[in-house]
């Protein structure tokens, strides 16, 4: 049994309908990004991509603060081990984390949509570190 065409083979059996061919439409489809479970667009601000616009649009407004001078230390993505010693690693990694001129230390998550998943790292961060997210 041949199980090789050539280009001549395939274009006659696509002629004939033999066999299904794709159309353009089709491959523009498959190569187009999927489309976000919760809509936001990743982001890019001073060559950091962000997941979300939301996210992006607090970095600049951190950054202004920073300038101003009222808070200061200012991270991203910073992780959070929440099954120390545990047999699966379980990781929280807040979306900014800062000090504010009064010495306040502030974990802060810009969420559009709140997750089981978030709600329930939420809660272990609350439980474990002492720490409530501030959400934005």
């Amino acid at each position: 049994m041949k199980t090789i065409w050539t280009i001549e083979e395939v274009n006659k059996k696509l002629k004939d309908g033999k066999i299904l061919g794709y159309s353009d439409q089709k491959i523009k489809k498959i190569n187009q990004a999927k489309k976000s479970k919760y809509g936001n667009k990743k982001t890019e601000v001073d060559g950091i991509v962000f997941h979300s616009q939301r996210e992006a649009d607090r970095w600049a407004i951190l950054k202004l603060l920073v300038k101003a001078g009222e808070i200061g230390f200012l991270e991203r993505q910073v992780p959070y081990e929440l099954n120390e010693g545990g047999t699966h690693s379980l990781k929280y990694y807040a979306d900014f984390r800062y000090i504010t001129k009064d010495g306040e230390q502030v974990v802060e998550d810009s969420k559009g949509a709140k997750t089981k998943v978030y709600l329930k790292k939420r809660r272990l961060i609350k439980k474990i570190y002492g720490i409530t997210i501030k959400e934005t």
